[in-house]
């Protein structure tokens, strides 16, 4: 199985519509962060599509690593936290 590309990243805030359809890249190969540019084609990656029930603001995960895809919960703040600890030594 291939792994994702995991980069340190915070969250993305998006505005997203009511209705519309959005593909949140799973790969993380895409130069459209955090959505789909079809950068997983050849690979066993598939983007994970979703719409909302409401206009709203979110904030969608960048590091591949949330269990509540494709919104932010924080998982990426031990990577940060890793680094931060780094820079500081």
């Amino acid at each position: 199985m291939e792994k994702t590309q995991h980069k340190p990243n915070m969250p993305i805030s998006v505005d997203l519509k009511k209705g519309e359809t959005y593909y949140w890249c799973t790969c993380g190969k895409t130069s459209d962060k955090p959505f789909c540019d079809q950068s997983h084609v050849g690979t066993e990656f598939e983007p994970l599509e979703f719409t909302v029930e409401r206009d709203r603001t979110a904030f969608l995960c960048s590091c591949r690593k949330t269990k509540n895809a494709p919104y932010c919960d924080s998982s990426h703040e031990g990577d940060h936290a890793y680094i931060m600890s780094e820079l500081v030594r």
